[in-house]
């Protein structure tokens, strides 16, 4: 093989490992994104679920008007897209966590934490 050739081979080795490590961070990125994402959805319908509780007359198995006594139901405590506690439980608002399945930049699990009060849901992403 002449010279010109051999340096066309290593050429396109070194443009097909570029783009296989630019490929594997963008898979990366769109994962984490993704469980963000997931973790997000899943709050605001756990804290959707909490406001219709408040909003529910004690005579019908609700807290009439506070969230006390409001659990995340056992069903939806864990997800494909992570875990969820209470973090701060109160009368007029509570504070929910959700614990994401990929691992943020300092290699602790995504963390979302949702405030909710009876108009309004927050969230507030920690270890993007």
């Amino acid at each position: 093989m002449g010279q010109q050739q051999l340096l066309l081979i290593v050429l396109g080795v070194i443009v097909v490992g570029i783009a296989v490590v630019v490929g594997i961070n963008v898979f990366t990125a769109s994962a984490k994104q993704a469980n963000i994402d997931g973790v997000t959805s899943d709050l605001m319908n756990l804290g959707s679920m909490a406001q219709a509780y408040y909003r529910k007359p004690l005579a019908l198995a609700g807290g009439g008007n506070t969230f006390t006594g409001w659990v995340v139901p056992a069903a939806l405590d864990t997800t494909g897209n992570g875990r969820y506690t209470i973090q701060t439980p109160g009368a007029q608002s509570l504070v929910l966590e959700g614990l994401g399945t990929e691992l943020g930049n300092n290699g602790a699990p995504i963390s979302v934490r949702a405030t909710v009060t009876p108009n309004n849901i927050t969230t507030v992403i920690f270890n993007p």
